[in-house]
């Protein structure tokens, strides 16, 4: 009965059939396990991101607030410094200014971007009270390319005032004669824009072996805090910033100074 060939070719294709299904089967429980796999990846892993993300977000806080106390603290000894000069025309003046630079501070010190209209009006006025603190021995200019859109064009609040203050406190402090400071703002293509400041200064070798004594203290770390905002900056999607620093004797012997050039690509993936 068995070896009828009709029952072999039944037993045969019940066999085949069977096979065929549970094959089928453990494919379909593999696909579902393997999709309830890769969701539970992905939910980890959106979570991770989001995670870091605040992260970045609540380090970037950091490093503002970090920043703030020092800008606050040489400005209060700017103004300070000048007042004891017993000039009261001078003083109210200076007292002007640094009344508007105070409330720009604290207004921009809460937002991650400002426009460049309002980053440039912020450093015109920090150089103003300084040049008043040397007593007119530093000049500045500020240029900005005509084909940047000032006021529809951002960039990360607050930081490009803490290189400004560098190139004062580090390089100009210490030179003899003039200092100058010169500022540039030049469109690169559509969303990116470069920003050099450059100096007459003692330079960064100077610099370094002046400061070399101090270089375990927290005031000698600000050039490292820059450079750690723009690193987390660069984590962000926001953000391409590329940031080199150079001393000028290094292009010509003749030149003492320092350079330090800043490009900003904004993706405006998302609004701030």
């Amino acid at each position: 009965m068995l070896e009828d060939p009709e029952n072999i070719k039944l037993i045969f294709i019940a066999l085949f059939g069977t096979i065929f299904l549970v094959t089928i089967a453990v494919v379909l429980l593999f696909i579902v396990f393997n999709n309830k796999k890769n969701k539970l990846i992905q939910t980890n892993l959106q979570a991770k991101i989001e995670d870091q993300k605040r992260r970045h977000d609540l380090e970037l806080k950091a490093l503002r607030g970090q920043m703030n106390p020092h800008f606050v603290h040489n400005s209060l000894n700017a103004i300070q410094y000048y007042i004891q000069q017993n000039e009261v025309e001078k003083s109210e003046t200076y007292l002007a200014k640094f009344s508007k630079l105070m409330r720009q501070f604290f207004d921009f010190s809460r937002r991650k971007t400002v426009s460049l209209q309002e980053e440039v009006s912020l450093i015109k006025n920090y150089l103003y009270i300084e040049k008043m603190r040397f007593e007119e021995k530093i000049d500045f200019k500020i240029n900005v390319d005509d084909k940047l859109d000032v006021e529809e064009e951002h960039i990360p609040s607050m930081i490009l005032q803490p290189i400004v203050e560098n190139a004062i406190n580090h390089g100009l402090f210490h030179k003899k004669g003039k200092g100058k400071l010169n500022i540039n703002f030049q469109q690169i293509k559509t969303n990116c824009f470069r920003v050099s400041i450059e100096d007459n200064g003692i330079g960064i070798k100077a610099s370094k072996t002046l400061n070399k004594p101090l270089e375990h203290k927290k005031t000698s770390h600000s050039s490292a805090a820059i450079e750690e905002r723009i690193h987390f900056l660069n984590q962000s999607s926001n953000y391409e910033v590329s940031y080199s620093i150079l001393d000028l004797s290094d292009e010509d012997q003749k030149e003492t100074g320092t350079r330090v050039t800043l490009t900003f690509n904004h993706n405006y993936n998302d609004e701030d």
